[in-house]
């Protein structure tokens, strides 16, 4: 006859739980608990428990009226202080980078259906490219907006960008088809382009660092196309080294 080990209940409602939490992730208003359970494959009375409990230490609450519920305030407040800590342990890596490569270099972090800037280390030259922080920008035709569709499944790509993917400029992506045959290179390679494909005459490069909670931070190098064409190589050699240095950063820190 076969035994459970101890524990092991608990375990797996830590791990229906968690599925829960990853299929409200990037729902603005929310799921209702029949669209839970269908996502997740588990029955509707199963998942009402899970919420319950979830509720109760505020992971998630109610979105409307409707038994709608999203993610809550407790898991928001644990996931900005877990951003906090990569974007510090990011910041003198992405000054030395900027001043290896003469270029601005931003931080973004996903947030729901878009990248949103969070820091920035201006470059010191007459042309430079600077956003400002808190500025958010779709995720289809930005080298970071793409860094972080390449770290998802593409089941959460789809639900994320839709099927209707706005033109930005003649270069944009603006079907699915082309965006996961992009997204599966830049799964290959770890960088992301964005070739003209948000604001003609801007290029940029990217790619994406998670934490050992699985936060994304992407670090991106925005330039003048005349600049950037014929770079692309010494870039990515750059931008691959730095991620690999706040990679060992955060391995550093979590011991």
């Amino acid at each position: 006859m076969n035994r459970k080990k101890p524990g092991s209940g608990s375990i797996q409602v830590i791990a229906r739980a968690a599925q829960v939490l990853r299929a409200l992730e990037g729902t603005q208003q929310g799921l209702s608990l029949a669209e839970i359970a269908s996502r997740i494959h588990l029955p509707r009375s199963t998942v009402q428990r899970i919420v319950n409990s979830l509720a109760n230490e505020q992971f998630v609450m109610a979105a409307s009226p409707g038994a709608r519920v999203r993610l809550g305030p407790a898991l928001l407040r644990l996931a900005a202080n877990s951003r906090l800590e990569i974007a510090d342990v990011a910041r003198p890596l992405i000054r030395a980078l900027s001043e290896r490569l003469h270029e601005t270099v931003d931080l973004s972090v996903l947030d729901g259906a878009e990248a949103v800037f969070i820091d920035h280390v201006v470059a010191q030259r007459r042309l430079r490219l600077v956003s400002a922080i808190g500025v958010h920008f779709p995720l289809h035709c930005t080298a970071n907006g793409k860094a972080f569709l390449a770290a998802l499944d593409d089941a959460h790509v789809r639900r994320l960008v839709g099927r209707s993917l706005a033109r930005r400029t003649r270069a944009s992506i603006v079907t699915l088809s082309h965006l996961f045959k992009d997204l599966a290179k830049i799964r290959a390679s770890g960088i992301s382009y964005d070739r003209e494909e948000h604001t003609a005459g801007i290029c940029a490069a990217g790619t994406v660092v998670t934490d050992r909670f699985g936060n994304m931070l992407a670090i991106s190098v925005p330039m003048p196309t005349s600049r950037f064409v014929g770079q692309e190589r010494s870039i990515e050699r750059e931008l691959l080294q730095c991620r690999r240095e706040i990679e060992k950063a955060l391995g550093n820190l979590a011991r």
